[in-house]
């Protein structure tokens, strides 16, 4: 049945039909499909904020996670190409503006334009983003694992300063092999070496007496809880293995389910970009190639342009979640 209203006469409200509440097909089927990759990414980030809260006391604390930044090796800089990274985005998002405003105008080179600008915002964040994840990856400083599956990381005594295992560890004339598929225990291949064994760190330990341990626990006062040289001693001798950078089984930043859930939704996030850059790039050469001029509508260009505001939106929350708080 029709909706109707009357004023003196009766008018049509929405009678539905092809194009309901004067939006094309195409458009609905957009905006059902950001809705509900919106509930999406909801779950996820709830399951994140859900997780954090059961173990605040132990998780990373992002500032000393992110701190790096391109071709500056060894310096702090907490957040600051993060934050480089989310600006790119937000402006490949206001190029997008630019260009749906310039395909409601039918100027197909100004379109052209912001489309570009576009396309190559998005492979910059999206290369930053694979940089952010070899570094995770990649680990920084190091740390040991005891048997009870915790983190510590090595710090200067005086300053409370992480020190990385490189700084300290001695070489020792080890015979270390990694044991493969066929040859290991259970046929589970063993984890790759690190640069350093574990006794190497031990060695180390002792030969520097400036160098204590720091739990995964954060103090009421701030910063972790760093323990004495005894009680790194203790805790050395229940180390089972050395830690460097972060997988989805050990990370040396603090407790795994961090790394975990920062590949998975940073992941998941990342493809979304990916998936938006190739549509921009096919949108694009559509454009160049007059397209849409013969159609007389840049609508696909408006089409996309939503996709491409929900990503970006999408990732002002990630960095929120992950970043930020």
């Amino acid at each position: 049945m029709e909706a109707t209203v009357t004023t003196g006469s009766e008018e049509k409200v929405w009678s539905g039909g092809n194009q309901p509440m004067g939006a094309s097909y195409g458009k609905m089927m957009i905006w059902f499909f950001i809705v509900s990759d919106a509930l999406t990414f909801s779950g996820f980030l709830a399951a994140y904020g859900f997780s954090r809260f059961k173990f605040i006391d132990s998780w990373p604390i992002a500032d000393e996670v992110f701190n790096h930044f391109p071709f500056l090796h060894g310096v702090d800089a907490p957040m600051y190409y993060v934050a480089l990274m989310t600006f790119i985005l937000i402006f490949s998002s206001v190029t997008m503006v630019l260009a749906v405003d310039a395909g409601h105008k039918m100027d197909k080179a100004k379109v052209t334009f912001y489309m570009l600008l576009t396309i190559i915002g998005g492979l910059i964040f999206l290369g930053s983003q694979a940089w952010e994840w070899k570094n995770f990856i990649k680990g920084q400083y190091g740390a040991i694992e005891t048997t009870s599956g915790r983190i510590f990381q090595f710090v200067d005594a005086s300053t409370g300063e992480r020190v990385a295992l490189s700084d300290f560890a001695v070489s020792l004339n080890e015979d270390r092999i990694t044991h493969s598929a066929n040859k290991g225990v259970w046929y589970e291949s063993e984890r790759p070496l690190t640069t350093f064994s574990l006794n190497e760190v031990i060695a180390g330990f002792e030969a520097n007496s400036n160098i204590v341990v720091r739990t995964e626990t954060n103090a009421a006062e701030g910063g972790k809880v760093i323990l004495d040289r005894q009680q790194t001693a203790e805790t050395l001798a229940k180390a089972t293995a050395v830690v460097e950078g972060a997988n989805l089984v050990h990370n040396e930043y603090g407790h795994p389910l961090f790394a975990n859930y920062f590949f998975f939704i940073t992941g998941f996030h990342g493809f979304h970009v990916f998936t938006g850059i190739c549509i921009n790039i096919l949108i694009f050469f559509n454009v160049i190639l007059g397209t849409y001029e013969r159609r007389n509508s840049y609508e696909m260009v408006e089409k996309v342009g939503l996709y491409w505001h929900f990503v970006d939106l999408v990732w002002v929350f990630v960095f929120t979640f992950f970043y930020l708080v």
